[in-house]
């Protein structure tokens, strides 16, 4: 063992001892019988490389407690108060203490440590009377050994309980911090399942520690507690939500018929027959089986592109970019048949008509592809007065490019449909005129209207009226600059056709659109079933220069014949009166004089009352017809393409939006020879009234029912007398005495075209006796 001298320590004197200790005792019986004496390094001591290792042990927090403190003070006074040979003994003892063996032993955390500090103090206060014995029972190397092992065995015991208590007292925590709700995000967000896989934790609402204490939650699966008001909560939501949700149903069951009667009448107030954009959206089944990528790149979200278009309903939508003077037939199907008939009193398209001599029964399709306000006010009446939103200029201009083309194109596609034809030809017509403007052609820079949408319903309406037997009157209604002025024409203000700085530009442009358009038609699948080519609706020829429009008139014939069109022509009479037109234009064969008669526009027509209305249309417009039928009075050929059996200019948005009437004496008008502030009605007083006029049908008198059927019987009569009539219009949304399809409907038109009771051969009954009001 390595020399005492070795030790880096400082020691006290030596003192002389008392007696002998036990240590002197067992270093002594080892010398007697050759043991080794055990190598002990005392605590702070630097282990020299001859010295042997130290035995190592589990380092041990030393805390400074009172006993030891104490321990300390007790040891020092018994120190001041031995003698040198008792502190001499006492150095030997500490030292033998210090040996590795005791130092383990002494420093075990235990359940004997406790008591330790108690035992020091107890052996250093009777250290004298307590030496001797330990001194005469020395402890033998066997028991030393021995001790050793149960220290250890005891220390190893101690060590699993703490660990044990640490594991539990984690637990323990862990459990409080999510009884009382402070467990949030900490918690793991993924937790591995039973079959192997990771999923994502459920998280549960915390209950609160007084619940858990009353006994008044649940453990919650996935973690958590749920209360039992939360429970009972969950329950009675689910019911709840049940009820709520049958209550919602038997609502939808009861309101949605309800919203659609609803929607119903609203689109077709006061008796009118149409809707614009009232109807269901087109199924478009017709693209099934058609892959977008038919349509090359450069097509795509063009007119061309079938998958833009609103409605696609028997069109042909294989794509095609073939057009005929320049215009596209994309739509079109490549077979056709003629050999239909509209009735048994017409012959089939494949079979000629003798104009002249067989009367024309038509209609027109009015306010569809060139929309007019009074037709369908449901496309005006949403703007204030002060947006002046009068004609489709200003509605597309107030719209928008895409939404203009959204909504007019809706329009387009709901207002006219198949079913139209379909009732037009069960009501005895066997021709349709088809009111169309340029933009359904081309447009110019500064038009805001929607360009080439209407041509395919165009197209679409000539194979509707193929289908069912109709001959087509195609009638160009709005011209480049409007050749009147009116909001039909497109654009109501001043007229910039023939007029103006651009007159002379627009009335070239309107030449070109014939020239396209009559190449178009010349087509052979069109020789049959457009039987008459307008040229130009009601140019305004008192407005100008009257030989400008004869010879615009003779230059647009002679274009359509050169494509090719041996259709008869129609050109209007410019309201110059039928008389006018004796001698003009005879140098172009089939051409026929379109004039349009009313009573209402005239202020000295509108005065007459309900019998000499009836005489008049009786007398004057068959005298009319016959003048203009005689060369040598007039011009010849002559039909009446547009008139009603209206008997005011009462019907809403008729002399233009917001412009009043005749009837009530409130039209105003920028022009002084246009506006009447002074009652026109018969009675020519202030209670000219429109309420009746304008009030449903469904409460017009027998009387009244009765007069307006006479009177459109009257009409029809005379206009016979020439080469016949087209009615304006067939349907509109609100005016019952413009609507022949709501006329039908109410009574006061005949539900078939030749089925008449009244033809002039006999006299007129006064109404005014029959108690019919003159002034409403």
């Amino acid at each position: 063992m390595p020399s005492p001298s070795h030790r880096n320590i400082q020691t006290r004197p030596v003192r002389a001892s008392k007696a002998r200790t036990r240590h002197t005792a067992e270093r002594e019986e080892r010398k007697e019988h050759g043991t080794p004496e055990k190598s002990r390094t005392p605590k702070r001591r630097t282990q020299s490389a001859e010295r042997t290792p130290k035995r190592e042990r589990t380092p041990q927090k030393r805390t400074r407690s009172p006993d030891r403190r104490s321990r300390r003070i007790v040891v020092e006074e018994e120190h001041e108060s031995e003698s040198e040979s008792e502190l001499e003994s006492r150095a030997q003892q500490k030292r033998r203490d210090r040996s590795p063996a005791r130092t383990a032993q002494t420093r075990r955390r235990s359940p004997e440590r406790k008591s330790k500090n108690f035992v020091v103090e107890e052996k250093h206060r009777n250290y004298e009377s307590d030496t001797t014995a330990r001194s005469s029972n020395p402890l033998s190397i066997e028991s030393l050994a021995k001790l050793d092992a149960l220290n250890e065995k005891t220390g190893g015991r101690v060590k699993e309980r703490e660990k044990r208590d640490k594991v539990r007292s984690e637990k323990q925590t862990i459990k409080e911090r999510i009884v009382t709700g402070r467990v949030t995000k900490e918690k793991v967000k993924h937790r591995r399942r039973s079959d192997g896989t990771y999923g994502k934790v459920e998280r549960r609402r915390v209950v609160s520690g007084p619940l858990l204490e009353e006994g008044r939650s649940k453990r919650a699966r996935g973690g958590g507690y749920v209360s039992a008001d939360e429970r009972k909560g969950k329950r009675g939501f689910g019911k709840k939500c049940w009820i709520a949700f049958g209550v919602l149903v038997l609502l939808f069951v009861i309101l949605i018929p309800v919203a659609i009667v609803v929607s119903k009448k609203k689109s077709v107030p006061s008796g009118g027959s149409g809707s614009s954009t009232g109807g269901s959206d087109p199924t478009n089944s017709n693209l099934n089986g058609v892959s977008e990528n038919d349509i090359p790149t450069t097509a795509k979200n063009t007119i061309l592109d079938p998958f833009t278009w609103y409605d696609t309903t028997n069109f042909n939508v294989t794509y095609t970019n073939d057009t005929v003077g320049g215009l596209s037939i994309m739509g079109l199907n490549s077979t056709w048949n003629d050999t239909t008939q509209a009735n048994q009193f017409v012959p089939a398209l494949n079979k000629a008509w003798a104009y002249g001599t067989m009367p024309i029964r038509g209609v027109n399709l009015g306010g569809w592809l060139s929309i007019e306000p009074f037709i369908t006010p449901s496309l005006f009446n949403t703007y204030q007065s002060n947006q002046n939103i009068i004609d489709e200029y200003t509605l597309s201009t107030i719209l928008g490019p895409s939404k203009a083309a959204q909504v007019i194109e809706k329009h387009y596609s709901q207002f006219i449909t198949e079913d139209d034809f379909a009732s037009i030809q069960a009501a005895g017509f066997d021709h349709v005129r088809i009111p169309y403007s340029y933009w359904a052609v081309t447009t110019y820079p500064g038009d805001p209207y929607v360009p080439k949408i209407s041509w395919r319903y165009l197209l679409r309406a000539i194979e509707y009226a193929r289908q069912y037997g109709l001959r087509v009157n195609l009638d160009l209604h709005a011209l480049p600059g409007s050749q009147n002025g009116w909001n039909h024409s497109g654009r109501q203000g001043p007229i910039g056709w023939l007029n103006g700085t651009d007159g002379a530009l627009n009335a070239q442009r309107s030449l070109d659109i014939h020239t396209q358009l009559s190449t178009f038609f010349a087509q052979p699948r069109y020789q049959n079933v457009i039987t008459i080519y307008g040229l130009v609706n009601e140019p305004k020829m008192t407005a100008l220069s009257q030989s400008a429009v004869v010879d615009w008139t003779e230059s647009a014939a002679q274009i359509v014949r050169k494509s090719g069109m041996n259709q008869t022509i129609a050109f209007g009479d410019g309201f110059l009166g039928v008389e006018k037109w004796q001698g003009q234009l005879q140098g172009i064969s089939g051409l026929v004089l379109d004039t349009h008669e009313y009573t209402i526009f005239d202020p000295n027509l509108i005065a007459l009352n309900h019998t000499a209305k009836v005489q008049y249309a009786c007398t004057g417009w068959t005298g009319q017809m016959k003048l203009s039928e005689d060369t040598t009075t007039g011009f010849g050929p002559t039909l009446c393409g547009e008139w009603s059996q209206a008997d005011t200019d009462c019907t809403t948005y008729l002399n233009d939006v917001n412009a009043g009437t005749r009837w009530e004496g409130t039209l105003k008008s920028n022009d002084r020879t246009v506006a009447v502030l002074s009652p026109d009605c018969p009675s020519k007083s202030s209670s000219c009234s429109c309420s009746s006029a304008n009030a449903n049908p469904s409460s017009y008198s027998d009387t009244y029912k009765s007069w307006l059927m006479m009177n459109a019987e009257a009409q029809m009569s005379s206009f016979e007398s020439a080469w016949g009539w087209f009615y304006w219009t067939w349907t509109t949304e609100s005016a019952t005495q413009w609507d022949w399809k709501a006329g039908m409907a109410n009574g006061i038109l005949p539900s078939k075209t030749w089925n008449r009771n009244f033809n002039c051969t006999t006299a007129v009954p006064d109404f005014a006796g029959q108690g019919l009001s003159e002034n409403y």
